[in-house]
């Protein structure tokens, strides 16, 4: 019974021991700064001028191109394949300068009667009208106009002269005072 009396009071003893014992505080981490925020990337720079080429020097090259001519084949009024690359350029240069407005006029050699030939150049000028509308260029910005035979580049009457003369001619009649190129 002696080694009874000390067993419990010992045993008493170490569960009292343990259930007081304080528990070592929990370390809580110490905040770290988070991470500074990647700055934004910077926005890309416009489109600048080769060195040395100044505003009005821009306006004239943009004005050269809007004003190049197209030709047609003898009686059609199908756009050419090469003239596609000075209408899709023309098309880019109306997109990037949206107060433009051009005047497109119809032309015809003198073969064919006076009657037709306007017919045949309006026809022209409307097939460039509309390829220039296919590219997204409103259609209220742009007139069209036939001269038929009236306006002959060249008065001959040889092929050369009647290929010049079966042509569409591009006037800016608004907005053509300060261009810009199109990105």
């Amino acid at each position: 019974m002696h080694r009874r009396r000390v067993f419990v009071p010992l045993a008493l003893l170490a569960v009292g021991l343990v259930a007081c014992k304080k528990k070592a505080p929990e370390v809580e981490p110490i905040p770290q700064p988070s991470p500074a925020p990647s700055p934004a990337p910077a926005p890309a720079p416009a489109p600048t001028a080769p060195t040395g080429e100044s505003a009005a020097e821009v306006t004239r090259m943009m004005m050269a191109e809007l004003g190049n001519v197209i030709h047609f084949e003898y009686d059609k009024s199908d756009i050419r394949s090469d003239d596609q690359m000075i209408l899709n350029r023309k098309a880019d240069i109306l997109r990037a300068n949206p107060a433009v407005r051009v005047r497109i006029s119809g032309h015809a050699d003198e073969r064919g009667s006076d009657e037709y030939n306007q017919v045949l150049g309006q026809r022209r000028a409307n097939a460039a009208k509309t390829y220039l509308v296919g590219r997204g260029i409103d259609a209220g910005r742009i007139d069209v106009i036939s001269y038929g035979e009236e306006r002959p580049v060249d008065r001959s009457s040889t092929e050369a002269a009647w290929a010049l003369n079966r042509r569409d001619e591009f006037e800016v009649t608004a907005g053509g005072n300060a261009l810009v190129r199109p990105r």
